[in-house]
């Protein structure tokens, strides 16, 4: 009995830490609470960045969830930039979805989440199983493309114009994209994202066996082991795995204007409280600075990347644990610690 306790206790923050001495020292703080295993935090300040890791490093793959959306927002403003679409694209122009309710949803709404689809599928079939799964700590995106179009023509939009966060929109805006480009998605974000910023360990596995070798174990808010979220046809709005050093990289592209589809950035609309949103990118004034982030939350892992544009300074968290890292992030790049 004592050997099946110890297999299934919760995790605890790794004691072996490398990286940034004086990092260490203000990331401990802000993520001893919760449950813990292994965290990597990078910061990047005018060029030069730091890492701090505890029981991970610059090239451990995690689930980076919800980030993976900045992405498909920033391929959908480089195909507006390639003349292949347009914000106000409908979807039944790419996609079999003609005659449903969701025919005239825009790729510009989408983007702003301002499309009026739900968060998930409405369908009972869909709501049970993706309840059934999560319960169980498995993915509960199953759906392959026929599935995800199978929802989507099922769906009846609420208005659009207000914003309302919808996986089902983001998974939408990348098919929708990866039909405009005549390539499927991973090979959209492959060739125009990853490869062009050199993120030769970022990758969209889309079902289990398409996860590389050394892929963390992600951990849920009880420290109770989870299965991996691919997530299939919904992948292009949170199934790609990253690194640290992958992820810095990107970040530093962002920040030095030099990634694609740069304009995704840019708020356009309202969001949740005093925020904008552009394409899929949040920003919120937070004390006397401007934040442009998203965080990212699968069954196991936890996310963040927050950018002081101005400042040209960037945090990111990377965790496998469900616990948030949020807060951490956006203290880490004010350059305050929150109080315990």
């Amino acid at each position: 009995m004592a050997d099946l306790w110890r297999r299934n206790r919760p995790p605890a923050l790794s004691t072996a830490v490398t990286g940034d001495a004086e990092l260490v020292s203000r990331v401990r703080p802000l993520i001893e609470d919760g449950v813990r295993d292994r965290v990597s935090v990078v910061e990047i300040d005018t060029g030069l960045d730091r890492g701090a890791h505890f029981g991970s490093s610059h090239d451990a793959s995690f689930e980076i969830g919800s980030i993976t959306k900045v992405m498909t927002a920033m391929l959908f403003a480089d195909a507006i930039d390639r003349g292949e679409v347009a914000e106000g694209t409908r979807l039944d122009e790419l996609i079999p979805v003609r005659g449903s309710g969701v025919a005239a949803v825009t790729l510009g709404d989408l983007a702003g989440h301002r499309s009026g689809l739900p968060r998930l599928s409405s369908r009972t079939r869909d709501a049970l199983g993706a309840a059934i799964a999560v319960a169980a700590r498995c993915d509960p995106y199953l759906a392959d493309l026929h599935g995800l179009l199978a929802q989507a023509r099922a769906t009846t939009p609420g208005p659009p114009g207000r914003m309302a966060y919808s996986n089902l929109g983001g998974a939408l805006l990348g098919q929708a994209l990866a039909a405009a480009a005549g390539v499927g998605y991973p090979g959209v974000l492959t060739e125009r994202l990853l490869v062009p910023l050199g993120m030769i360990d970022t990758y969209l596995p889309v079902t289990r066996d398409g996860i590389r070798p050394g892929a963390l174990t992600g951990y849920d808010r009880r420290g109770r082991p989870t299965g991996p979220w691919t997530m299939n046809a919904a992948a292009p709005a949170g199934g790609v795995r990253s690194t640290p050093a992958d992820m810095a990289r990107f970040a530093r592209a962002v920040l030095d204007g030099a990634a694609p589809g740069m304009s995704a950035l840019e708020p356009r609309w309202d969001a949740d409280g005093d925020g904008r949103i552009g394409y899929c990118w949040l920003t919120n004034r937070v004390g006397e600075r401007t934040v442009t982030w998203h965080n990212g939350a699968t069954g196991g892992f936890a996310s963040m990347l927050a950018l002081d544009r101005d400042r040209q300074r960037a945090v990111l968290v990377l965790s496998n644990t469900a616990a948030p890292v949020d807060g951490a992030a956006v203290a880490l790049l004010q350059g305050t610690i929150s109080p315990r």
